[in-house]
């Protein structure tokens, strides 16, 4: 795999931005829905099987999650939004502490916004996307899961989304 990382490594998790790292380097996130492969996503690009700890119950990722790439470079597994049995106080916790990392953060240098293709471009996704365009963040969106459709079902998600952003500047597919 072209530009994967083998060398990165768990650093710390935290559970408010009180415990992160220093604001320096850069950062790539991962957000995206509770259960949309973020951390699957990490550990492919990564090429190691238990970097990030996958699970098949949604919203387990509560804390924000850093993996060291380099002395300069991290990615952070958000957690996920939507789905999660945690008490709603807690889901408030986390978009104030998201929307003070998104404004505060200036080693934030991009995102890749991971979508489950059988549900892309929900209304929390399209928060999401419309939250790193305003601040001018480059962002990939990454598609998972099409092993679950058809061919033809996941070429036709996939140019629904296409679609869906093309007046959006910084953002791919």
């Amino acid at each position: 795999m072209r530009n994967s990382y083998p060398q990165a490594k768990f650093l710390l998790s935290c559970p408010s931005l009180k415990g992160c790292p220093d604001d320096q380097g850069f950062e790539v996130i991962f957000a995206g829905r509770s259960n949309a492969g973020k951390s699957s996503a990490i550990n492919t690009l990564t090429l190691q099987n238990k970097l990030a700890k996958v699970s098949r119950t949604p919203g387990r990722t509560q804390h924000l999650v850093f993996f060291e790439l380099d002395e300069n470079r991290r990615l952070v597994d958000l957690p996920g939004y939507g789905y999660a049995k945690v008490p709603e106080r807690i889901k408030r916790q986390w978009h104030i502490d998201m929307s003070e990392y998104f404004e505060k953060r200036r080693c934030l240098a991009g995102a890749v916004l991971v979508m489950d293709v059988r549900r892309p471009l929900t209304k929390f996704d399209q928060m999401m996307l419309d939250w790193c365009v305003s601040i001018n963040l480059p962002t990939q969106i990454l598609l998972t899961k099409s092993d679950k459709l058809k061919k033809g079902a996941a070429s036709n998600a996939l140019l629904k989304v296409r679609r869906a952003i093309e007046s959006h500047p910084y953002v791919e597919v």
